[in-house]
């Protein structure tokens, strides 16, 4: 029996600059919109990341289980109320950015650039999920495709190994390397 992937959690950030004066006002109302956002089926965590410099944008990351779940919160009632409110002391509207692929691997709780794994720890845990999972896939399936031109054969075992790796191996490990990838040097 095939187990269930599961895909990852997503991750969007939101950058928006608070009004001139309004940061305090500003960093509040982001609070309350966490405090109802964890109300929501899916939810998985919030953070606010302040701007560098004083003219700078806010980072506002949050994590839903599913896209489903993330559509959910950005079409109900109270996300229009929170946006309704923020606009009051916002530059503009939200710049947001969804975070996939391999960048959502490593993706912590937080996702300031200061937090994130350094590359070497990322690159360690890239190769202990690739390693065992093309050995896998090299042992039992490359044998079985002997007949294909290499070509065709080499694109078929490399979507078969980032697809695993994608939705299968590389969520559970960073999961497992978390306290490892993010402790300080």
């Amino acid at each position: 029996m095939i187990a269930a992937v599961t895909p990852p959690p997503v991750v969007r950030v939101a950058a928006r600059r608070a009004l001139a004066l309004c940061a305090p006002a500003y960093e509040a109302l982001l609070r309350g919109m966490f405090a109802d956002m964890k109300a929501f089926p899916g939810f998985v965590s919030a953070d606010v990341i302040p701007p560098a410099t004083e003219a700078g944008a806010y980072q506002v990351v949050t994590k839903f289980a599913t896209e489903a779940d993330l559509e959910r919160w950005d079409a109900s009632d109270a996300h229009a109320a929170w946006l309704g409110r923020l606009a009051t002391v916002a530059e503009g509207e939200p710049d947001y950015r969804v975070i996939t692929g391999l960048e959502a691997w490593f993706s912590p709780e937080v996702v300031p650039a200061s937090v994130n794994p350094p590359r070497w720890r990322m690159t360690l845990a890239t190769w202990l999920g690739i390693f065992p999972t093309a050995s896998l896939v090299l042992w039992f399936v490359a044998p079985l495709l002997g007949f294909l031109p290499f070509l065709l054969r080499t694109a078929l075992l490399t979507g078969l190994i980032t697809f695993a790796m994608s939705y299968g191996v590389m969520p559970r490990l960073a999961r497992w390397l978390r306290p490892w990838l993010t402790r300080k040097p």
